[in-house]
């Protein structure tokens, strides 16, 4: 599905105080000369939390999305309003920005930091935060604050409420709110690394979790479909895929240097952090402070041989294992050889289209709240 790339402060418009009937006032935070909305996303809702001068308070975004883990990410997320609202109130100005649709998040996100928005933090799974992480970025560089000075920067956070959470896993959070919260109150700040991806049309697209390449890819794309079904979405993504799967040959270029053919490809995972698919450990060494990804291949792979190595897939000793390779890497390009076409790549499950594409890391270009 297309994404709609615009700049816009229409939905800032609609705001209601929680907890009060009388108006609030717009904020200089809000304000913005861009353009108006367009109109099929002109449904954004947000309310105000905060009762004290926005300008002796921290301004924190949550862009939520209702509709994620089947509806559960919007019915805790209205559970949790009032204890953020008590929470935060006399330090911070809290926005409640809900999501209406695929990308909705990354346009929320860009009018958010150009407004001077201290933090926009991610209310759902690995899907949200991808749309978020994406918002950091406009034409190839970040987006910066028309209304603070050069200094001011936005912070990432995260509220985890997904079907996977896959990404807050490598920093040990659980699928825990209140945990959460209290993280975002204390704010401290911690610089991370984010890949980017680019294809033959030199489009950029930015992952903050994991990009992989093939089976694990194509499944990934088919358990998209699933996600009514929760976790077991990615079980049945997984055998859709290994139907009519064929291990391919690809050819690698590693930091800029000489073509390498790499025969019988099953996936090739590229790991800015360390889980994906619902909790499989796939690039155990990665970390996102470390200015390198972890990439992975498995190559002549079986249906059978991840039956009998899922476990190892799991807890993350799959390394040891025959035919699986890890290299640390800061890009690596890769093409098929086969000219077929047709090979899936997808970032922090997103599917992306499908090869070529070169995936480079950007170093410590974002500050997230840890």
């Amino acid at each position: 599905m297309a994404c709609h790339s615009f700049q816009s402060s229409y939905f800032w418009n609609q705001i209601a105080v929680l907890g009060s009937e009388m108006p609030m006032a717009k904020p200089s935070f809000f304000r913005s000369e861009l353009p108006p909305i367009a109109p099929d996303l002109s449904s954004e809702r947000l309310r105000g939390v905060g009762f004290s001068s926005p300008s002796r308070q921290r301004n924190l975004v949550f862009v939520v999305n209702p509709r994620g883990a089947n509806g559960r990410t919007g019915r805790e997320w209205k559970q949790i309003l009032p204890y953020l609202q008590s929470r935060f109130a006399k330090e911070c100005n809290i926005c409640e920005s809900l999501t209406s649709g695929p990308c909705h998040a990354i346009d929320i996100t860009r009018e958010a930091i150009r407004e001077g928005a201290d933090a926009v933090i991610a209310v759902g799974g690995d899907g949200t935060l991808h749309e978020v992480v994406n918002g950091f970025f406009w034409a190839g560089k970040p987006v910066t604050s028309n209304v603070k000075e050069p200094s001011h920067s936005t912070a990432l956070g995260l509220i985890p409420l997904g079907t996977g959470s896959d990404f807050a896993r490598t920093f040990g959070w659980k699928n825990d709110t209140y945990e959460a919260i209290e993280r975002i109150s204390k704010g401290v700040r911690s610089k991370i690394d984010i890949g980017v991806i680019t294809g033959e049309t030199g489009e950029e697209h930015y992952f903050i979790n994991v990009a992989d390449i093939h089976l694990s890819a194509k499944a990934g794309f088919y358990a998209s479909r699933y996600k009514k079904f929760g976790k077991l979405c990615y079980v049945i993504g997984a055998l859709q895929a290994f139907m009519g799967h064929h291990n391919q040959d690809l050819r690698i270029k590693v930091n800029d240097g000489d073509w390498e053919k790499c025969p019988k490809v099953t996936a090739l995972c590229v790991g800015n952090a360390k889980y994906f698919g619902g909790g499989m450990k796939i690039t155990p060494n990665a970390d996102p402070h470390s200015g390198n990804f972890e990439a992975v291949i498995l190559q002549n792979f079986k249906w059978y041989d991840f039956i009998l190595k899922l476990h190892k897939l799991y807890n993350g000793t799959h390394l040891s294992v025959k035919n699986v390779s890890s290299r640390r890497v800061h890009s690596i390009e890769v093409e098929d050889l086969s000219g077929k076409g047709g090979i899936y790549i997808q970032s922090d499950g997103e599917h992306l289209g499908f090869l070529p594409r070169k995936i480079r890391v950007l170093p410590a270009v974002i500050e997230m709240i840890c």
